[in-house]
């Protein structure tokens, strides 16, 4: 924006705020406007997205404590009208008083400005007449920016990225859901959640954060989920796990067990074979956890040996028995050698 464009726009009348309205009050009133009259709100209303672009360059001066200084400063001269009028008989309070001064009080140099041809000044002219040799940077001669960068406005900017957090359960990490989160400045952002989301990962979403400066992108919103923990089953990298409970007897002499499966939420037949120990994992195909390229993961199911807590007479007989049968068995042996190493 160039800056003689400060004469015309009277920023907070654009964000309607008072001129001595603090930084936060700028910012509240910005962001209100900004979710009314942004372009996803309002598609293809060019008088909308206009009012956006005035909005974010209203912001950007004022949110800035030296932009908004020069802005005032300007503004102050020209009594914030939107252009000066020559001065002239009857005409009273006209461009020329309020220049007079810098030519060295009541008595000085007056100068003429006019949108015309001829002789008259144009507004660069004066500006660097006043600011030329008072300002740092400042031109001096037609053609350079009379104010030497004074009020010059930023380009556009994108808006800040945004973080949040969400709490799924084990079962919507696994197949995917969609979730609905509130922004800071209050909006709903529905979005979908992929399957097989872990727990801790962070997902970015284009363009849901604060909306840009002058015309900018959007920031985006970084979300991070947290899965919270099923009762019967684990996850390890794109498997399932669950704990297989069998009794003494399927894991001594062999049995086949059925196994809980996760998304048909049935179950498969496993065999286990005799003499298996409590701790073996058995694998089933295909029953884990979905991948991108459309496979899927194992459910690994652990066996754990269920020792009884109460016998039978009869029961209790047929332990000891096995108990004798196997005294000469020690299954702690390698344990021994290996501690001793």
């Amino acid at each position: 924006m160039a800056s003689q464009d400060w004469f015309e726009k009277d920023f907070y009348a654009i964000l309607g705020v008072s001129k001595d309205a603090d930084d936060a009050a700028i910012k509240k009133a910005y962001r209100k406007l900004a979710r009314q009259y942004h372009p996803d709100k309002n598609p293809g209303d060019a008088a909308a997205e206009q009012r956006f672009k005035d909005i974010g360059e209203a912001h950007a001066v004022l949110s800035d404590a030296k932009q908004r200084d020069e802005y005032d400063a300007i503004r102050s001269m020209a009594g914030g009208g939107a252009r000066f009028r020559a001065g002239g008989p009857g005409g009273g309070g006209g461009f020329e008083d309020i220049f007079s001064a810098f030519g060295g009080g009541g008595g000085g140099q007056r100068v003429r400005y006019s949108t015309g041809g001829g002789g008259d000044q144009d507004l660069n002219d004066l500006l660097a007449q006043m600011f030329g040799g008072g300002m740092p940077g400042a031109a001096g001669a037609r053609g350079g920016d009379p104010f030497g960068g004074f009020g010059a406005s930023r380009g556009p900017q994108p808006g800040r990225d945004v973080q949040a957090r969400t709490t799924l359960s084990f079962r919507d990490a696994i197949e995917g859901s969609t979730v609905s989160l509130s922004t800071p400045e209050g909006a709903r952002v529905t979005t979908k959640i992929p399957a097989g989301v872990k727990d801790g990962q962070k997902i970015r979403l284009r363009g849901k954060g604060e909306p840009g400066d002058l015309g900018g992108p959007a920031g985006d919103l970084i979300l991070t989920v947290t899965v919270s923990p099923h009762p019967a089953f684990g996850r390890d990298g794109d498997h399932l796990t669950v704990d297989l409970p069998v009794t003494f007897g399927e894991a001594a002499l062999g049995a086949t067990v059925a196994v809980p499966t996760f998304h048909e939420r049935g179950t498969v037949k496993v065999r286990i074979a005799p003499g298996t120990p409590s701790g073996r994992v058995l694998r089933v195909k295909g029953h884990g956890v979905r991948r991108k390229d459309g496979t899927h993961g194992d459910l690994l199911a652990k066996v754990s040996v269920v020792v009884p807590q109460e016998l039978s007479e009869a029961a209790r007989a047929a332990v000891e028995t096995l108990a004798t049968e196997t005294a000469g068995d020690d299954p702690r042996a390698a344990l021994m050698t290996q501690a001793r190493s």
